[in-house]
């Protein structure tokens, strides 16, 4: 259909069992799409083509070296635990800016700078084992006007030094511009199906090695002593004997782990589990629920499953509540035997949780939970079809460098959040620094309204680091 969404009624029939009107009107409709599609592609690719060339023309090869010091350190691309770009494939025709040793030696140099790396040398490479190269890169050449031969590398096309006078401004948007046919215009629909991804809800390693933890602040649990992931950012990787990384992962917040910190793992196992559909809030110390806030029918709402026969509480949205719960903020705080609040570990910070709307409770009041255990669970919309905007609209914006339409907001400073008053279609985020210190503005806290409909990946009562995604 012209608005792009996919017809309920596929073609069944082939051309040989003849088609019906609505199935020939289906098929002549695309084929006819592509045409004009193609059509206007062209003019298109060309333009950008064009746009490309005026700017770069004039970036020559103006001198042999300009002398840096400088250069890009470069370490294998992996992602999900599969290397996607390997060190060889990044460095091939570049030019070695720091002497490289033998991995477990310091004195033995393997590579000296200055060294081109060509095919034979790539080989070598793999086979010492190395990780991570410092290159000479045009992002850190010096020369005044153009670029120095020595900081450009391997001419492309004939595969040795590049020569002084070489257009590379050319030759680079030629290179850009040349599949821009082969893109397409719009996003095609690959199927509804298929371009939902599964969500992942494990990690299972796939080399034998080391695991490494990075950036991960966790609690132990007691009765299984699995680690429950309590931050964000953290990261998982895998060593390889040499102690080179052969695969990394990202931990999401209340992933189980089940291996320690150094611990050996071989290919195949399951590392870390978590649950994809719900996020839950974790309790970090052990101790006693106490519910505040909860009012049955004002914030709150009992339901019981009539399957299992179980009852949980679901906190109620805002515009749910009648007046007079509008401004009360139901919360789990953890206290001790003697009722006093209790703080989470090596700080003074209440262990206090609050409950954002649509959070499922699961537990009832003065129960029992040691460390590690789920006190709410709020539910993740699914992973939604989103089309990934491919193809040459998208390559022209990065090129025009636009702003995007929805950045995503970062926390300023590190430190505790909690929401402030709610405006009209705007939440707002507020964020002040657990060590009392005093912004550069003078105020203690830092605040941003955010509109409602936009995701938010932190909880009320949760610390952020600066620079996290909020």
């Amino acid at each position: 259909k012209p608005d792009g969404s996919i017809i309920e009624t596929p073609i069944t029939a082939n051309f040989r069992e003849g088609l019906n009107v609505l199935q020939y009107f289906i098929s002549t409709h695309g084929a006819r799409k592509g045409l004009a599609d193609t059509a206007l592609k062209t003019a298109n690719s060309g333009y950008l083509t064009r746009r490309l060339v005026d700017v770069a023309q004039d970036l020559v090869v103006t001198e042999v070296d300009c002398g840096t010091d400088q250069g890009l350190l470069m370490t294998p691309v992996i992602e999900g635990g599969d290397i996607i770009e390997s060190l060889g494939d990044r460095v091939l025709g570049r030019i070695v800016a720091r002497d490289v040793n033998r991995p477990g030696s310091d004195e033995e140099i393997a590579i000296v700078a200055g060294t081109m790396l060509d095919e034979l040398w790539i080989k070598r490479l793999e086979e010492m084992g190395i990780d991570e190269i410092s290159v000479r890169s045009p992002i850190t050449c010096e020369t005044r006007h153009g670029i120095c031969s020595a900081c450009y590398g391997r001419d492309l096309a004939r595969g040795h030094r590049v020569n002084m006078g070489e257009a590379i401004g050319v030759v680079a948007a030629q290179s850009i511009g040349e599949p821009g046919t082969q893109l397409t215009m719009r996003t095609f629909h690959i199927g509804g199906a298929a371009s939902r991804a599964t969500a992942q809800d494990n990690i299972q390693v796939m080399n034998d090695g080391t695991v490494r933890l990075h950036n991960l602040k966790f609690v132990e649990r007691k009765k299984d002593g699995y680690l429950v992931a309590v931050s964000r950012s953290g990261e998982l990787s895998v060593l390889d004997t040499l102690g080179r990384e052969r695969e990394r992962y990202k931990l999401p917040y209340g992933a189980l782990i089940k291996v320690a910190d150094h611990a050996s793992v071989s290919a195949g196992d399951v590392v870390a589990t978590w649950d994809p559909h719900t996020h839950p809030i974790i309790t970090e110390v052990a101790g006693t629920v106490k519910f505040s806030g909860m009012e049955e029918g004002i914030t709150i709402r009992r339901q019981t499953d009539e399957l299992t026969g179980l009852s949980s509480i679901s906190v109620l949205d805002a515009g749910e509540r009648p007046v007079a719960g509008k401004d009360i903020r139901p919360a789990v705080s953890l206290v001790d035997d003697k009722g006093k609040e209790l703080c989470l570990a090596n700080t003074n910070v209440p262990a206090h949780y609050f409950l954002p709307a649509s959070a499922l409770v699961s537990l009832e009041d003065s129960a029992r939970v040691e460390a590690g255990d789920v006190i709410a669970r709020i539910p993740q919309e699914g992973s939604k079809t989103r089309d990934i905007t491919g193809g040459l609209p998208r390559v022209a914006d990065l090129f025009e460098a636009r702003k995007p339409k929805e950045p995503a907001i970062l926390a300023e400073i590190s430190g505790t959040v909690s929401f402030g008053k709610e405006t009209k279609g705007k939440r707002r985020l507020v964020i002040t620094p657990t060590d009392g210190s005093t912004l550069a503005d003078g105020s203690d806290h830092f605040e941003a309204l955010i509109p409602k409909w936009r995701n938010m990946s932190v909880f009320e009562g949760e610390f952020v680091e600066k620079g996290e995604v909020v």
